[in-house]
């Protein structure tokens, strides 16, 4: 290995490693899974405080691989770290950190920095494995609070989870689970054994883990989305507003973006999910009947935005509707996981947009993408095809190790249920031959491109569907073979979805500088992730290599150009879920030269037409889905406009996106609308903002004690039908009844289910009268089985703040009111009366 270090730092490495050189090796393997198949191998030997780290990663003919030697202090802090090899699509990691003398100097792809430590820190390495992770773990494990400042900025947090048992084979593994945050957009999950090392990191669809146990790696996805939905609904239902009475948007002009026309001064009404009236607006005047009027002070409203090309997580859903994106499509995803994911959105317990499946069907070769269905022959690709149509998918996404010549059965057979096929050019073949087998829709610019520019023999499987962009650089777009290309599209109506703001990522990203395509929000971002930013994903040997690249995705732009002209539709993508890159991809067909008008029409409405949803969605009107976004400025004038949404409606509830992203420790873009008029009883769902009962008596005891009545499915109970007050305030303190959860003859055995429906009830009771979950101070908890005690502490955590937890007492009750499982009381204090 070469060690490209300034000497400082390489000096500091050498002093760490060579005195524990004589200690003993202790070595470790493990498997990394995606979707129930191993890709890849993370190993380490530790010889006393140093490590040498192997990480390998080959999936879908791309992932990291690189070495790493670390070495950490008597507190388990790193004191150096070296990573040299090849990132995701293999471009040169060298990355170095160490502390000399108390000063921290790092280089990686993103930065160098060099700063005094007047106390420990972590650093957040920037290319680094799965096994940073633990060393993260280890060291705040080791830390009073666990919880340390990183380099180069922000703060990481430590919290315990929970103790399990993991079925591994025959018998079982103890586990502690730990969630990691502040470091990256979203927490990581990490798994240690009985003796504090490392077993598992793992999310929703992939893992980590020791080798032997790949047994356990299911459980630990189901451990994953249950752990990840209770934080996700506790956020979907605090950040949403849904109000009992019909609403309405003052002083705003509506965009129909069907024809590009914006109309004059304007109220929209919403009442429930849709949309039932707009009316000239009269300035000053507020509409009658309507209890909530927000001032739009001259802004736009148009329809939401939509990602055509989607992965869909719990955690990118708030990410989308903050960006004003109300509806996607997913294109393949861990077949389980997106069914739990979308049965949980239809019930309102997550929060994002309205999602449309793809069925994603990939064949088997050592470069196959593990989503969805993976076929060995064409009668297994048919039988893919079958299951997603049984479950209502509209569309097949084919992939790259898809054999070309099951394709025309697999149209035939797609066809033949009424779902269109689209989705990646497998290798081996060309866009032409693959419309003529029946594709309705090219996924991904360049693998229509690459048709062009590339020899059928070549193997897209692998990287150089990327790196053969560069070839564009000479390509003519007049040339027959481009043209013929164009003319089968218009003759079959072949679609596009362009995915053109992940390509210029991938193409024109360079390691220390912000990209074009981000420039317009990262600094609102975590640092991290404003540090992963700035990277290279393609190796370049010299200028003219990069002048290839830059020119080739000029030609994208010009295809783009030049096949909207020709009337093929576009449907835009982005293959990334944060919400930002839909912005660009519809300012990229703007910088390509595509009319602002068609460019917003193809954001919002030619998706909804081409899915089918253009009789409820895509236009505002009455009658039609109250979904929509009010915007600042003009989209018409500045196509930038649609990056700083002020509110999102999603059939008729409303986000703030400035609230979401508060949540998520971004920095907002725009406030929220002004309120010209409030309503009375203004709600989320979750939490009823309702009036107290008013005291006969107007004396200063009476105002002074207020009763507020109980809530059962999000509706307040008339005071004279109960024996009791759902909560009462005396002052500053609130007195919550007892609220139950698993009720005799409920509809779940599932004791956390009960808990949650406590948790849920003792929120609402407390938000009627005026208090958040942080306001409660004590709480008593009584159980008909008090085996059931871990498995509620589980659940009650979730709701409150970590290190800021309410005092509480507990016992077991033999027998609660309505033969409840679980029953909780509590006591808010609120400083406003």
């Amino acid at each position: 290995m070469i060690l490209r270090l300034f000497p400082a730092l390489a000096a500091a490495f050498l002093l760490t490693v060579l005195p524990a050189a004589f200690a003993q090796t202790a070595r470790f393997e493990y498997a990394i899974i995606q979707n129930g198949e191993s890709v890849g191998h993370l190993k380490v030997e530790e010889t006393g405080r140093n490590a040498k780290i192997d990480y390998y990663v080959d999936s879908n003919g791309r992932g990291p691989k690189h070495k790493e030697q670390l070495a950490v202090d008597e507190a388990g802090v790193p004191v150096s770290w070296l990573i040299e090899g090849t990132s995701l699509m293999g471009a040169q990691v060298e990355e170095s950190f160490a502390i000399n003398d108390g000063v921290a100097r790092w280089m990686s792809q993103a930065d160098t920095g060099r700063v005094n430590l007047p106390e420990p820190a972590l650093y957040a390495v920037n290319d680094g494995s799965p096994w940073a992770e633990y060393v993260y773990t280890r060291a705040l494990l080791a830390d009073d609070d666990r919880r340390m400042p990183v380099l180069p900025g922000g703060e990481i947090l430590l919290e315990k989870v929970r103790d399990v048992q993991l079925p591994a084979g025959d018998s079982a593994v103890a586990v502690s689970v730990y969630r990691l945050s502040g470091i990256d957009m979203s927490p990581s999950l990490l798994a240690l054994d009985g003796d504090g090392s490392f077993f598992a990191s793992f999310g929703e669809t992939s893992a980590v883990i020791r080798k032997g146990f790949e047994s356990s790696v299911q459980p630990l996805l189901e451990l994953a989305r249950n752990i990840n939905s209770a934080r996700s609904e506790e956020l979907a239902h605090s950040l949403l507003h849904r109000f009992e009475g019909p609403y309405a948007i003052v002083n705003v002009r509506v965009l129909d973006v069907r024809d590009g026309t914006l109309s004059g001064p304007s109220v929209v009404t919403v009442s429930g999910d849709s949309i039932t009236g707009i009316s000239p607006y009269a300035e000053g005047a507020l509409p009658e009947g309507v209890t909530t009027v927000f001032d739009g002070e001259g802004g736009t409203v148009m329809p939401g935005l939509v990602d055509m090309h989607s992965h869909s997580s719990a955690a990118s859903g708030l990410y989308y509707l903050a960006a004003g994106v109300t509806s996607t499509r997913d294109m393949g995803n861990e077949n389980s996981a997106l069914e739990s994911l979308m049965a949980r959105m239809e019930a309102g317990k997550l929060a994002g947009p309205r999602i449309t499946p793809a069925g994603f069907v990939e064949g088997r070769s050592p470069y196959s993408a593990r989503n969805g269905i993976i076929a060995a022959s064409q009668e297994e690709a048919l039988a893919a095809v079958d299951w997603y149509a049984e479950r209502g998918f509209g569309y097949i996404k084919s992939y790259n190790s898809m054999n070309p010549a099951w394709m025309a059965a697999v149209g035939e057979r797609a066809h033949s249920h009424g779902m269109r096929l689209i989705g990646h050019i497998p290798a081996f073949t060309n866009a032409d031959a693959m419309i003529d087998a029946g594709f309705d829709e090219v996924t991904h610019v360049n693998q229509l491109m690459l048709g062009w520019l590339l020899d059928i023999t070549e193997d897209t499987r692998t990287p150089l569907r990327l790196t053969g962009m560069a070839r564009g650089a000479t390509l003519d777009l007049d040339s027959e073979k481009v043209q013929s290309t164009v003319r089968r599209m218009q003759e079959n109506n072949t679609a596009l979805d362009p995915t053109a703001v992940i390509l210029e990522r991938l193409m024109l990203s360079r390691a220390g500088t912000v990209a074009d395509g981000d420039k317009a929000y990262l600094d609102h971002m975590p640092i991290s992730y404003q540090r992963y930013r700035r990277r290279s994903f393609v190796s370049l040997a010299n200028a003219a290599e990069d002048e290839a690249y830059q020119e080739g995705f000029r030609r994208v732009l010009e295809t783009l150009k030049m096949l909207h002209d020709a009337g093929i539709p576009l449907l835009p993508g982005t293959d990334d879920g944060t919400g930002f890159t839909v912005h660009r991809e519809i300012e990229l067909y703007v910088l390509a030269g595509i009319p602002v008008p068609d460019a917003l029409r193809l954001a919002a409405w030619t998706p909804m037409e081409y899915m089918g949803y253009g009789d409820r969605l895509g236009v505002i009107a009455p009658g039609r889905l109250a979904d929509f976004i009010l915007l600042p400025g003009n989209p018409l004038e500045d196509i930038n406009a649609i990056r700083s949404a002020r509110m999102v409606v999603r059939n008729g509830d409303v986000y703030y996106p400035a609230e979401i992203y508060e949540a998520l420790s971004v920095k907002p873009f725009a406030p929220p609308p002004a309120l010209l008029r409030e309503e009375a009883k203004a709600a989320t769902a979750a939490s009823p903002q309702l009036q107290p009962v008013a005291a006969e008596a107007a004396t200063p005891e009476a105002s002074f004690v207020q009763h507020y009545p109980m809530i059962t499915d999000g509706l307040s109970v008339r005071a004279d039908d109960l024996p009791f007050s759902g909560a009462v305030r005396v002052g500053n303190i609130i007195y919550l009844s007892g609220q139950i959860g698993g009720q005799a003859g409920g509809p779940s055995d599932d004791f956390r289910d009960h808990a949650v429906e406590v948790m849920e009830a003792v929120r609402r009771v407390a938000a009627s009268a005026g208090a958040g979950m942080d306001q409660i101070f004590k709480c008593t908890v009584m159980l008909d089985d008090m085996s059931n005690w871990p498995a509620f502490n589980d659940v009650y955590a979730a709701y409150f703040t970590r290190g800021r937890m309410p005092a509480r007492s507990a016992f077991g009750a033999d027998g609660l009111a309505l033969g409840a499982s679980v029953e909780v009381e509590c006591m808010a204090y609120a400083v406003n009366p």
